[in-house]
């Protein structure tokens, strides 16, 4: 155990760095989070695998070396959902996550018949100032107009 800046103790697992985390497999809490860990880890491989991608097509269009343009893009691709998976299990990480969907299940939702009602006064009230800002322009141009007419 070990103290942070507070001085209230820590796990050691909680101030492990994610250079050290990288070469571990084991997954953190596995029974916690689940949900939110589970849509992060899906979103960063999603983004991983366009980036990669697009690096594909980059490559082959630039690249006479067709291995390399293939290899390159692959390599980045397993990096990223490797890092993808070790970042969702970094304790730091994984118990802001468990902490977010902790969280998440206490949000008191509307109802349906709420949102609608507040939709609706959303979309009246733009409208409404929409409206209004048209008049205005069209006040103002006429009387800069007007004034510039005078001159």
């Amino acid at each position: 155990m070990s103290r942070d800046i507070a001085g209230s103790k820590t796990s050691s697992a909680s101030n492990s760095s994610l250079t050290s985390e990288l070469f571990h497999a084991s997954v953190y809490k596995p029974n916690q989070g689940r949900i939110v860990r589970q849509a992060t880890v899906a979103a960063i491989w999603v983004i991983v695998a366009v980036g990669a991608w697009r690096l594909y097509i980059s490559l082959s269009d630039s690249l006479e070396n067709n291995a390399l343009a293939v290899g390159i893009p692959a390599a980045i691709l397993l990096a990223g959902l490797w890092l993808g998976y070790r970042l969702v299990n970094w304790p730091r990480f994984a118990d802001f996550l468990i902490a977010v969907e902790a969280e998440m299940k206490k949000v008191t939702w509307p109802s349906r018949e709420e949102v609608k009602r507040a939709s609706i006064v959303v979309i009246v009230t733009i409208a409404i100032l929409a409206i209004s800002l048209f008049l205005f322009d069209i006040i103002w141009q006429t009387v800069f107009d007007a004034l510039w007419a005078a001159a």
